[in-house]
C-alpha cells in the first residue's frame, strides 16, 4: 500500500520526500498514520526484504491495499506537482539538478551476482597412515590433504597460509597434539604463542581433549601471548626491577606520567589528545623506534616525540614500566646477556604462532632469536587478515618469513568450512583487487540459500531501522539473537543502530571500550553550549566549553569567584574574565545572548549557530585532527546534526543524549554475561569470530574505506587502501549464513558513494520480492 492519511492529508510514497521516510515510519509508531480506506492505523515498513510500504500492523487487511492502489480517484501527488500563485496553478519549481532527484528515489536491494556456480570441489584427500592420525580420525577429528600435512611437518621452518574459515585453530592444537603423541617431543620444549589470553586457554583446552593428552602433560606446555610468555621471562631473572607493582595496568596512570610532561609545553589537558599520543608511542615502541630516533612528520607529532622523551625518562626515574616495555625488555635483556638467550634457546626446540599476520618488529626479532639454534617455527597467518597497522603489524613479516627462514615449507590452506560459496566467492573477488598479497583463493564446501545482499538506505537513521526490522522478522521466524553481528568501520559509525536497539526489546551486547557518541570531546563541547542556554549555572558544562573559548581550564575558579561577587550565573561570569587580549573579551561579552537564545530554536539550528556564531568551526580547524586519523571532530558534528533531526527542542535532544549515555553504561554492564545477544562491533573487534547472519553498515567511501586511506592513496601511498580492502574481507568473511552490505546514499548529511570496493561485485538486477 503506497498511500497512506498523514495529519488529515493524503500521501503517497512515490511523491514524497525520500528524506523523510523515517520520521514518517516514527510518527506511523506513534499512531500519526492511517488507512486511506478504512481509516485504521497503519505504519511504514523500512526493511531489506521489501519496498517501502504502509501495512496494517494490528492486522492483515489486504483489501485496503487493493482498493486504495485501484482507485482512480486517488491523485496525491498533484499537491506536490503544483502550487498555486496569484489565483494560478501552476507547475512547481523543479531543480535543475534532476539527478540528484533520482537519487533520493528508494533502491531496491540487490543480490550479489556470484561469477560461478557452486562446483563441489573436494579438498586434497588425507594418506598419511600414522597411528596418532588415526586415532584422531576414530574421535571424529577429521582433516583435509593440506591440513594434515600442515600437522604431520614438524622439523624446520612450516609457514601455513591459513584462509579464512579454513580450521587453522584444529590444525595448531592437532599439531601439537600429535608432535608429542606421536613424535614424543617434550611438551615443556614447545612454545605457543598467540595474541589473547582467550585465544591461548582455548588452544589448552582442546589440545587436552585430544586422545592421549592428560591435564599433566597439557600443563607443560608454554603457552600464552607474547607479553604474558616474556615477561615471565623477565621476572624471573630479574624480579626486582619488574615486579608487578611496578606495572602501569591502568591507562589513566599512563596518561598521569605524559600529562605532566604535557605541562612544560602547556598544553591544556582537556585539549590534547594524551590517549592518542600514547597510541602514537606505543606504535614507535613496536617498531623499536626510540625516543632519540624518532622522525616526526608533522608538528603533532613533534610534540608526541617530545612526550615520548619525558614519558620515558619519568618511568626509568619512578622505575615504572608498560606493557610494551616487557617485549623491548626482553629483547635487550637477550641482546646483553647472551648466556640467558642461549639458554632458552636450548630449552625451547618447537615455536607455533598463531595469528603471524599481526606480529610487529619486536614479536618478530623476539622469535627470530629464540629459534636461530632449532629452527623449528610454524607461522600460521592469513595476510589477507593483516588489519592492525596501527599497532605495529605488518603482513610484509608473512612475505619476509622464507627469506629469513631458510628452506621453508609453504602450507595453504584454501579450503573455507565457515561460509557458504556465494559469500566464499564474493570475499575471492574483492580480495583479489590487492596487490600486495600471497595469490590464493578459498573455496567452499556448500552452497547457501543465497547471495550476499547489498542495501541503500536514505542515511544512518534509516539504515539503523531496516536492520533492526530485518532483525525482528527473522528472530520473529526462529533464529536467535545471539546469531547477528552488526560490524562497522569506527566505533562513532554505531550511534544510529546502537540507538535503535537500545529502544526495542532485543537483547545485544557491545564492546567495552565503546564510549558513548555523546561522550565524544567535540560533541560533549557542542552540547554544553545547548546545556547552558537551558542552565547558565551548569558548572560541568562550563568546563567543557573552556577550550573551545581558547581559555585554560584555571580560569573556572575565576568564575566562580565571580559569578559569587557580581551575583550571576556562570555563564554570565564569563563577562568578567581579562584574558590580557580586547577581542576575546569582547567575543566572551557576546557569546552571553546568543548561547541564551539557543534553547528557543530547533536542535540543528542550535548546533549551527554555535558552529558559525560563536567560532566552533575554527576550533575544530585549531585543532586539528590532533594526529587522530580516523576520528575528525568536524565529521562528529556532522553525525551530531544527523541525530539532532529527529527532535524539535534543544531540551528533547539534551535528555535524549543523557538517556543514550546512561544506556551505554548500563548495557556494557548488563550484557558482560548475556549468551544470547546481537553483537555491535568494529570489523576489527570482530576478527577470528563468526555469526549466523552479518550486516556490514557504511559501506560507502570515507568510511570503509575510511578517508585517511583516500587522502594517503592521493598522495601515493597504496597500503592504507589494502588494509582496507583488507578490513572489508575480514568483516564479509565472519559470516556463516546470510550477508548484508549497507550501501546508504548519505553520510552525515551528505551524499555518499559506494565503497570503491564493491566496484568489482556484480550485482543482480533488482528483483520485486527479495524473499529473504
Amino acid at each position: 500500500m503506497k498511500t497512506a492519511k498523514y495529519n488529515q492529508q493524503l500521501i503517497s510514497l512515490d511523491r514524497y520526500n525520500r528524506e523523510d521516510y523515517q520520521k514518517l515510519y516514527d510518527d506511523g509508531k506513534k499512531g500519526m498514520l492511517t488507512c486511506s480506506v478504512c481509516g485504521g492505523p497503519v505504519r511504514l515498513y523500512l526493511g531489506i526484504k521489501d519496498k517501502p510500504h504502509f501495512y496494517h500492523h494490528l492486522s492483515a487487511k489486504e483489501n485496503c491495499s487493493e482498493q486504495i492502489e485501484s482507485s482512480p480517484s486517488v491523485q496525491p501527488s498533484e499537491e506536490a506537482e503544483y502550487i498555486e500563485r496569484n489565483g494560478f496553478r501552476i507547475p512547481k519549481a523543479r531543480s535543475i539538478t534532476a539527478e540528484a532527484e533520482r537519487e533520493e528515489k528508494f533502491i531496491f536491494p540487490r543480490e550479489v551476482k556470484i561469477p560461478s556456480p557452486f562446483n563441489p570441489f573436494p579438498p586434497a584427500k588425507p594418506g598419511v597412515k600414522l597411528n596418532y592420525l588415526k586415532q584422531l580420525k576414530d574421535a571424529g577429528i577429521h582433516f583435509d590433504g593440506n591440513q594434515e600435512k600442515a600437522v604431520v611437518f614438524i622439523d624446520g621452518p612450516l609457514l601455513i597460509l591459513a584462509g579464512a574459515g579454513s580450521g587453522k585453530t584444529r590444525v595448531l592444537t592437532a599439531r601439537t597434539a600429535f608432535m608429542i603423541e606421536e613424535k614424543k617431543v617434550d611438551p615443556g620444549s614447545i612454545m605457543l604463542v598467540t595474541f589473547t589470553a582467550k585465544a591461548a586457554a582455548e588452544m589448552k583446552k582442546r589440545i587436552a581433549l585430544y586422545p592421549g593428552m592428560s591435564p599433566a602433560k597439557v600443563n607443560q606446555l608454554i603457552a600464552g601471548t607474547f607479553h604474558s610468555i616474556f615477561y615471565r621471562i623477565l621476572c624471573f631473572h630479574d624480579r626486582e626491577n619488574w615486579s608487578s607493582d611496578k606495572l602501569m595496568k591502568k591507562e589513566w596512570q599512563r596518561e598521569q606520567i605524559l600529562k605532566e610532561a604535557g605541562r612544560k609545553l602547556q598544553l591544556d589537558e582537556k585539549e590534547f589528545a594524551y590517549d592518542l599520543a600514547l597510541q602514537q608511542i606505543g606504535l614507535w615502541k613496536n617498531t623499536m623506534i626510540m625516543p632519540h630516533e624518532v622522525k616526526p612528520e608533522s608538528p603533532w607529532e613533534e610534540k608526541v616525540a617530545f612526550l615520548y622523551k619525558d614519558y620515558e625518562a619519568a618511568k626509568e626515574r619512578q622505575k615504572l614500566f608498560d606493557f610494551d616495555d616487557m617485549l623491548l625488555g626482553c629483547y635487550k635483556l637477550f641482546k646483553e646477556k647472551p648466556e640467558i638467550l642461549d639458554n632458552y634457546q636450548n630449552r625451547f626446540h618447537y615455536f607455533l604462532i598463531d595469528e603471524f599476520q599481526d606480529i610487529n618488529k619486536v614479536q618478530y626479532e623476539l622469535m627470530k632469536m629464540l629459534s636461530s639454534k632449532h629452527g623449528n617455527v610454524c607461522a600460521v597467518g592469513d595476510d589477507d587478515q593483516s588489519i592492525y597497522s596501527f599497532r605495529g603489524s605488518d603482513p610484509a613479516y608473512l612475505f619476509n618469513f622464507k627469506t629469513d627462514f631458510k628452506n621453508t615449507k609453504l602450507i595453504i590452506l584454501n579450503q573455507n568450512y565457515r561460509s557458504p560459496h556465494e559469500i566464499v566467492e564474493t570475499a575471492n573477488t574483492l580480495i583479489s583487487a590487492n596487490l600486495t598479497r600471497h595469490e590464493k583463493e578459498m573455496r567452499a564446501q556448500f552452497s547457501g540459500e543465497r547471495p550476499p545482499v547489498i542495501f541503500h538506505p536514505y542515511d544512518e537513521e534509516e539504515e539503523a531501522t531496516m536492520i533492526l526490522t530485518d532483525i525482528k522478522e527473522r528472530v520473529e521466524q526462529g533464529e536467535r539473537p545471539g546469531d547477528f553481528a552488526i560490524l562497522f568501520r569506527t566505533n562513532a559509525a554505531s550511534r544510529a543502530v546502537f540507538e535503535r536497539l537500545a529502544n526495542s526489546s532485543l537483547p545485544f551486547r557491545l564492546d567495552q571500550d565503546i564510549e558513548s557518541f555523546y561522550e565524544r570531546f567535540m560533541i560533549k563541547g557542542m552540547l554544553s553550549f545547548l546545556r547552558l542556554s537551558m542552565n547558565p549555572d551548569e558548572s560541568e558544562a562550563i568546563k567543557n566549553i573552556l577550550p573551545s573559548l581558547f581559555l585554560k581550564q584555571s580560569i573556572f575558579r575565576d568564575l566562580q569567584a565571580n559569578s559569587i561577587l557580581n551575583d550571576c550565573s556562570m555563564l554570565e561570569a564569563l563577562t568578567h574574565v581579562k584574558t590580557g587580549f580586547a577581542f576575546q573579551e569582547q567575543k566572551l561579552k557576546r557569546l552571553i545572548p546568543i548561547v541564551r537564545s539557543l534553547s528557543s530554536l530547533s536542535p540543528v539550528a542550535a548546533i549551527d549557530i554555535v558552529e558559525k556564531d560563536l567560532g566552533y568551526q575554527d576550533f575544530i580547524k585549531k585543532r586539528g585532527n590532533e594526529g587522530n586519523q580516523l576520528e575528525k571532530g568536524s565529521d562528529d558534528i556532522r553525525d551530531l546534526k544527523v541525530a539532532a533531526r529527529n527532535f524539535k527542542t534543544v531540551g528533547e535532544f539534551i535528555e535524549h543524549a543523557d538517556h543514550m549515555t546512561a544506556m551505554n553504561a548500563e548495557i556494557k554492564r548488563s550484557s558482560r554475561n548475556l549468551t544470547d545477544a546481537i553483537t555491535l562491533s568494529t570489523i576489527h573487534r570482530a576478527k577470528g569470530l563468526e555469526y549466523g547472519n552479518v550486516y556490514i553498515i557504511g559501506t560507502v567511501d570515507g568510511s570503509i574505506p575510511h578517508d585517511y586511506a583516500l587522502d594517503a592513496y592521493r598522495n601515493g601511498d597504496l597500503q592504507p587502501l589494502e588494509e582496507e580492502r583488507r578490513l572489508l574481507y575480514v568483516a564479509v568473511t565472519r559470516a556463516e549464513k546470510n550477508l548484508f552490505i549497507s550501501v546508504p546514499q548519505k553520510r552525515r548529511g551528505r551524499k555518499a558513494n559506494p565503497s570503491r570496493f564493491l566496484s568489482n561485485i556484480k550485482r543482480k538486477m533488482p528483483n520485486q520480492d527479495l524473499g529473504i
